[in-house]
C-alpha cells in the first residue's frame, strides 16, 4: 500500500461522503436560487429545494470543526506544547482567512465594475476563519475537557444569537455588525460559528474514542440527533420562550438544535453506508474537492455566466441545469484529483529512486 493510500484512508471516508452529500445539496439549492423565476418561488420544489439546501452551509462548518477537533488531538499526542497547539490551530485559521480574501477578490474583480464594499461580504469562507482563530484557545486544554468546553461555547453562541439580534447596533461599524448580528444574507458569527465548535467536540470525542469504539460514538451520534430534532421541533411549537423576540429562520436557537440534530444523524447514516465501502465513490469523490467545486460553482451560478437563466427558469429547468452542474462537477473534480496523484508521483520518482534502490539492496 502506497503511502498516499493509507492518507486517504485516515481521512474516515464517511467524513468525505457526508461532505460530498452536503456539496450536492448546495449545488442544486444555488441552481435553484439563481435561476428559477418569480412566480416559481413559491411552489413546492422551489421550497423543499431551498429547505434542504440550508442544511448545506451547516454541514461544512460542522465538519470543518471535526477536522479542526482532529488537529488539535494530532499535536497533543506529538507532544506539542499548548502554545504550538494553539499556533497550529491559529494557522488553520489564518489560511482560511486567505482563502477568503482571494476568493472575494475574484469574485469582485470577475464581477467588475462591482461596489469595492462587495470585498467585505462575510462569506462562509470567513465565518470558518475568524471561528477557528478565536476557537485556536481551546488547544491548550487537554482533549477532554476541550470537548466539554466546545460543547459549552457552542450552546452559549446559539442561546446567544436572539439576545446579539435585539442590542441596537447603531454607531457599529458595519464590517464589525456583519461579522457579530444575525443576517438571513450573510454568515454571520452568531449563530453559524456554533456549528464549527460543536464540530470541534465531534472531533475531539471522535480521537478520544478511536476506531475501535467508533461504531458506538456512532450510534450515540444518531440517538443525540434524534434527541435535538424532537426537541427542536418541541420547543419551536412551544407557546412560551425566553425571548422576547426571535426569528425562527434567523436565530433561533431551535432551528439550530434541528439542524445540529440532522447533521449528526446524517453522520451516522454516512457511517453505516460507507463501513466496508472500499471502492470508488462519486459522492466521497466531490466531498474530497468541495472546496474547489465550491469555488468554482458560486462564479458559474452567480456570475455573469449564464446571465440569460438569471431567474427565467421553470422548476424542471432547473432541475436538469442542477444535473448538469453536478455532472460537470464531479468531472472537475476527477480531474483536479488525477492532477493531484500525478504530480505525486513525479515526485516520488524525482526523489525517491535511490532510496528505493538503497532499500532492495539491504
Amino acid at each position: 500500500m502506497t503511502g498516499r493510500k493509507k492518507s486517504s484512508s485516515a481521512r474516515l471516508p464517511f467524513l468525505d461522503w457526508t461532505r460530498g452529500a452536503a456539496a450536492l445539496v448546495m449545488l442544486q439549492g444555488h441552481v435553484f436560487h439563481s435561476f428559477a423565476r418569480n412566480d416559481a418561488r413559491g411552489d413546492s420544489p422551489y421550497v423543499l429545494s431551498q429547505f434542504v439546501g440550508g442544511e448545506a452551509p451547516a454541514v461544512f462548518l460542522f465538519l470543518t470543526g471535526i477536522t479542526l477537533g482532529f488537529l488539535m488531538a494530532s499535536r497533543e499526542r506529538q507532544g506539542l506544547t499548548p502554545f504550538a497547539r494553539w499556533w497550529a490551530a491559529a494557522r488553520r485559521a489564518f489560511y482560511l482567512l486567505g482563502l477568503a480574501a482571494a476568493f472575494r477578490i475574484q469574485m469582485w474583480l470577475f464581477a467588475w465594475p462591482a461596489p469595492w464594499t462587495d470585498l467585505l461580504k462575510v462569506d462562509v469562507l470567513n465565518c470558518m476563519g475568524v471561528t477557528i482563530l478565536l476557537a485556536s484557545a481551546l488547544a491548550i486544554f487537554p482533549m477532554m475537557d476541550r470537548a466539554r468546553h466546545a460543547a459549552v461555547l457552542g450552546l452559549a453562541i446559539t442561546f446567544a444569537a436572539p439576545v446579539i439580534s435585539q442590542i441596537d447596533w447603531t454607531g457599529v461599524p458595519a464590517i464589525v455588525r456583519d461579522y457579530i448580528v444575525p443576517n438571513k444574507n450573510l454568515f454571520s458569527l452568531f449563530p453559524w460559528s456554533a456549528f464549527i465548535v460543536f464540530g470541534l467536540s465531534a472531533g475531539t470525542i471522535i480521537r478520544i474514542a478511536g476506531t475501535e469504539r467508533l461504531d458506538r460514538v456512532m450510534q450515540w451520534s444518531a440517538m443525540l440527533g434524534v434527541g435535538l430534532i424532537f426537541a427542536g421541533q418541541f420547543f419551536s411549537s412551544f407557546p412560551y420562550s425566553l425571548y422576547s423576540k426571535s426569528e425562527f429562520w434567523l436565530d433561533s436557537p431551535n432551528l439550530t438544535f434541528l439542524k445540529l440534530g440532522t447533521m449528526l444523524l446524517i453522520l451516522a447514516a454516512a457511517y453505516l453506508w460507507n463501513t466496508g465501502d472500499t471502492g470508488w465513490s462519486w459522492v466521497r469523490q466531490i466531498g474530497t474537492t468541495s472546496l474547489l467545486i465550491y469555488w468554482v460553482h458560486i462564479e458559474l451560478v452567480y456570475g455573469r455566466w449564464f446571465w440569460f437563466w438569471k431567474e427565467n427558469l421553470t422548476a424542471g429547468q432547473c432541475a436538469v441545469i442542477a444535473v448538469i452542474l453536478i455532472l460537470m462537477m464531479l468531472g472537475l473534480s476527477v480531474l483536479r484529483t488525477r492532477k493531484r496523484n500525478w504530480q505525486w508521483q513525479s515526485l516520488r520518482q524525482t526523489f525517491a529512486p535511490r532510496e528505493l534502490e538503497r532499500v532492495s539492496g539491504d
